[in-house]
């Protein structure tokens, strides 16, 4: 009997599995999309389409605090089923979204219940599953928004290609979202597991103080993260006189994620958190550093392949550590504390590389983004990583 209780794919870790991966999908069928939407059906620009997508991101980050306080204050399985229902109805707005208002208003508040289902699911996928488990568990759950971050975006533009058909694209979109909250639905989570935080409302309900450092050095890797994602095409239409390079690059780099993931449970099984982690920032490290040092096909599919190996470490042994500075009724706080910090960090990165290029050139931008990893991988060797072995506690 005990070894049945400590099985790593028990039912209800699936079905955690099965509601992020459809809710990733459906999110990301539409992204790359979007854009041309906008422009085709409304006729906006360039800025205000740009405006108009940062709502979702504006509203997740701005949510994902107070989301993380629902999770551990109240009932989890209710908290999560009320916000994969609403993440699901939102889907549906935008085939009745007429106006460029109203698409903008609808998008923005989508974000919402985003970020806040990021948050809670997490969380219910870490209180199913055995404690034996977890750090493995949770290296394994991430792979189901890496898959659907790999293959949504390729299948959306296949579908638009074929039938130019946005409503059909916002059907299947609203259709996986709806398996998102069926199998949110599903979960069942043991009673013993749900203790409410019952203490005064103050900063800590909202952000983990305790893990504070952790947050703080996600920052600077979701910074470099912010850079290249957002100018990566504009670069490779400079130096390599393409941007049809852009999807093969994130394929590799999604691979890179899924790969190491799936190694580097290995060692998260073994509790080797800081190894873990180490390993991937030195992999991300060689990958951000190769991309702007080697500017040619080589250095740039290269660099896809060590940076998305490196974030594969490094993610779940950052969010096993946060995890582990947690006490057990925190552990929605821990989850929105890293989210917010990552979400923080792309925002940043976006913004100032965006500035560094105007004035510099992207070049320049990229090069910034390589010496603020450097910077953030000493923070973690020197600060980071003896703060965690002080502050980690038994949860």
């Amino acid at each position: 009997m005990k070894e049945q209780r400590e099985k790593l794919w028990n039912i209800n870790y699936i079905w955690t599995m099965v509601a992020n991966f459809s809710m990733y999908f459906a999110f990301y069928l539409l992204t790359p999309l979007l854009p041309l939407y906008l422009n085709e059906h409304f006729g906006a620009t360039k800025d205000l389409i740009g405006v108009i997508l940062s709502g979702y991101t504006i509203a997740a980050l701005l949510f994902r605090p107070f989301s993380g306080y629902f999770v551990d204050s109240f009932n989890r399985k209710k908290v999560l089923l009320f916000f994969s229902l609403l993440y699901f109805i939102f889907f549906g707005f935008y085939l009745v979204a007429g106006t460029v208002l109203l698409f903008a208003v609808v998008r923005s508040l989508h974000g919402a219940p985003f970020g806040a289902f990021t948050v809670a699911n997490s969380t219910v996928a870490i209180d199913v599953l055995p404690s034996s488990r977890r750090n493995e568990g949770i290296g394994y759950y991430g792979l189901s928004n890496n898959v659907a971050t790999a293959i949504a975006p390729t299948v959306g533009i296949l579908i638009y290609k074929q039938t130019h058909d946005f409503n059909l694209l916002f059907l299947l979109a609203f259709l996986f979202a709806l398996i998102g909250l069926i199998a949110s639905a599903r979960v069942q989570i043991p009673q013993k597991e749900i203790q409410q935080n019952v203490k005064k409302i103050s900063l800590d309900r909202f952000f983990l103080m305790r893990g504070w450092l952790l947050g703080v050095n996600m920052i600077f890797f979701s910074f470099c993260y912010g850079v290249l994602s957002n100018y990566l095409a504009i670069y490779g239409k400079q130096v390599l006189g393409t941007t049809d390079s852009t999807g093969l690059y994130f394929m590799i780099l999604s691979l890179g994620l899924i790969v190491s993931r799936l190694q580097g449970n290995k060692m998260l099984k073994r509790g080797k958190l800081i190894f873990n982690a180490g390993s991937g920032l030195l992999f991300s490290m060689a990958g951000y550093t190769i991309f702007i040092a080697l500017p040619n096909e080589i250095g740039y599919y290269l660099s896809a392949l060590l940076i998305g190996l490196g974030n594969g470490h490094m993610y779940p042994a950052f969010q096993n550590m946060i995890i582990k500075t947690a006490y057990h009724n925190e552990r929605g706080t821990a989850n929105s504390t890293l989210l917010t910090c990552w979400d923080i960090g792309v925002g940043l990165g976006i913004m100032i590389g965006g500035i560094v290029a105007e004035y510099f050139g992207y070049t320049m931008a990229f090069w910034t983004m390589v010496a603020v990893h450097f910077a953030g991988l000493v923070l973690f060797f020197v600060q980071t990583r003896p703060f965690f072995l002080k502050h980690q506690v038994l949860s």
